[in-house]
């Protein structure tokens, strides 16, 4: 989560509830060495053995990568709410944090793909002719195309622009918390291939509201010179 040092009283009244539980976990480090930069650094470790623990492709496995995954979800909020409480506030932490997110969710849906693959049943996933790896490259680089235009929308028109859609205190990205259900049901197939579906046609939608948002940047400064010409 980005790390930015204004936080409304609004805003606060709406925050997640995983943010709000990060906010109480990280407080006694208010004034110790820590940096958020350090959590960061624990998240995307934690974010990428997940990852990894997917290649395999077994139930036990599966397992394992999902809880670590569900605790690299919580840590991306860690960092920010220590941010926010110690004022130890970067432009660099900021990047630093949008990059390990990417990463660490880019690399989920292509090693899911990798240890679906190991599956002798589905080499090519349902009779789509699809090799697993490949749909889990192709939710891979939507999900890619998703952070650099929520990164672009939120430099030209503020964080409150790239705001996820929340709804009693979740947000979209919370879904994520549901994937130890998944993999105890053994559902890691078709997680896949609803990924591999849903997320194109989510970063379509990102790519809609980017337009307009360069659309009404723009506007102003066409605006400021249309009224530079003689009477």
């Amino acid at each position: 989560m980005p790390k930015s040092a204004d936080f409304s009283s609004a805003s606060v009244a709406v925050r997640p509830w995983d943010a709000r539980l990060a906010r109480l976990m990280v407080a006694p480090l208010k004034h110790s060495r820590v940096t958020p930069n350090h959590l960061t650094t624990v998240r995307l470790l934690v974010g990428l053995a997940g990852a990894a623990a997917f290649t395999p492709g077994t139930y036990g496995w599966s397992n394992l990568a999902a809880l670590l995954l569900v605790l690299s979800n919580f840590l991306d909020h860690a960092d920010g709410e220590l941010a926010r409480l110690s004022g130890k506030t970067s432009r660099i932490g900021h990047l630093y944090d949008l990059a390990s997110d990417a990463a660490v969710t880019i690399l989920l849906f292509v090693a899911m793909g990798v240890g679906v693959g190991t599956q002798p049943a589905t080499g090519f996933v349902l009779g789509l002719g699809v090799p697993p790896a490949a749909l889990g490259a192709i939710a891979g680089i939507a999900v890619a195309l998703i952070f650099f235009l929520r990164m672009r929308i939120e430099e030209m028109a503020g964080k409150a622009a790239s705001r996820q859609a929340s709804l009693g205190g979740f947000e979209t990205e919370d879904i994520l918390y549901l994937l130890p259900l998944v993999t105890l049901c053994n559902g890691v197939t078709p997680y896949l291939i609803a990924a591999s579906v849903g997320a194109p046609l989510f970063a379509a939608w990102v790519v809609v509201d980017y337009r307009r948002v360069l659309r009404r940047v723009k506007l102003p400064v066409a605006d400021s010179t249309s009224g530079t010409g003689l009477a």
